[in-house]
């Protein structure tokens, strides 16, 4: 029932009905303490009196009207119209105008996310959040976008990708986009002080999420990671450093383009806990990866969180440690069937 409410209040449905059935009773109430008032009719009577002015069924007065009473009862029925006007006409635009259809699109959408497990949250669809939604993609990570942009959600529905749209600050929102069942987050709303929320909602309700946020200034990046960040990523200074590097260094540059998803060449994490249990413990030689140069093993990040470039073949894989594999897609693929289970 909560996501259910969540959903009608994502998607604007919740305040129009809200304030039509509030007119309809507002209407009841006033022409309940009108009757009362004007012609002092008992309670019973008075409601009776509304309902049947209200319902325009056409039935008798209780009692004959005064002046005053007829004067109140032609306000009463046109109150009364322009209430009913309004809430038919929000349920039938609802209906004919095609939202219907797009209300429980989003209630198939909404069942969808609610049994994915292990996927990412995207706080956001602009620049930063298309690249990141991209190379989710591209790694075969199922994810979902949190976006309130209008036009933005029309793109994302004719991109068949998993939304909700709302406010990524919202509590409902995250929920809805399962954030407890969730292995990551990237919030990448250009606002830090949107950003920080996020984080920290998303924090609380889930101790052992993956937290990626953006940041455009530098207090803004201490501000995230006491809020709960992992890593924080300032789109403009790397920019910076990348465009002087261009200079500095074309070639190395050039060449980390061409390992990092522009031909068929990935580089992969091969965690711990992810190998077969007769492997844990072992060396990196004894876990029988290719030796033939078909896969190249260029980093090691030991339990501690340290770091070893070109490990050798007697590092032993040590809990909470990491391979760092490069080579061909169908290679590294290849490789890691061998050693995860």
């Amino acid at each position: 029932m909560k996501n259910f409410i969540a959903l009608l209040k994502s998607y604007g449905l919740l305040k129009r009905l809200i304030f039509g059935l509030s007119l309809l009773i507002l209407v009841f109430v006033a022409g309940t303490a009108g009757y009362m008032l004007i012609e002092g009719y008992s309670l019973l009577n008075a409601v009776y009196m509304t309902v049947i002015t209200i319902a325009s069924v056409g039935f008798s007065e209780v009692e004959p009207l005064s002046d005053n009473g007829k004067i109140f009862t032609t306000a009463l029925i046109f109150s009364s119209v322009i209430a009913y006007v309004y809430t038919i006409t929000v349920v039938t635009s609802f209906i004919i105008e095609g939202e219907f259809r797009t209300y429980f699109k989003h209630i198939r959408v909404n069942k969808k996310i609610k049994e994915l497990r292990g996927h990412v949250v995207v706080c956001g669809y602009g620049r930063n959040g298309r690249q990141a939604c991209e190379q989710l993609s591209a790694g075969h990570v199922q994810f979902v976008v949190i976006e309130s942009n209008p036009q933005i959600i029309e793109q994302l529905r004719d991109e068949g990708k998993l939304f909700v749209e709302g406010n990524a600050t919202e509590d409902e929102m995250l929920d809805l986009a399962g954030i407890q069942s969730a292995k990551g987050l990237i919030a990448t709303l250009p606002d830090d002080a949107a950003n920080v929320f996020v984080v920290l909602s998303a924090r609380e309700m889930n101790p052992h999420l993956k937290i990626i946020s953006r940041a455009s200034s530098d207090g803004a990046e201490s501000k995230l990671k006491r809020a709960g960040a992992d890593n924080v990523i300032m789109p403009d200074k790397i920019g910076g450093t990348h465009m002087a590097a261009l200079i500095t260094k074309p070639d190395v540059l050039e060449f980390l383009d061409f390992i990092t998803g522009k031909i068929n060449i990935t580089l992969e994490e091969l965690n711990y806990h992810h190998l077969l249990s007769e492997l844990k413990g072992k060396t990196i030689g004894e876990l029988g990866l290719p030796k033939d140069g078909s896969i190249n093993i260029v980093g090691y990040k030991k339990g501690n969180g340290d770091y070893v470039v070109n490990p050798e073949a007697d590092t032993r894989m040590e809990k909470d440690s990491k391979l760092f594999v490069l080579g061909t897609k169908d290679k590294v693929e290849q490789a890691m069937k061998l050693v995860k289970r």
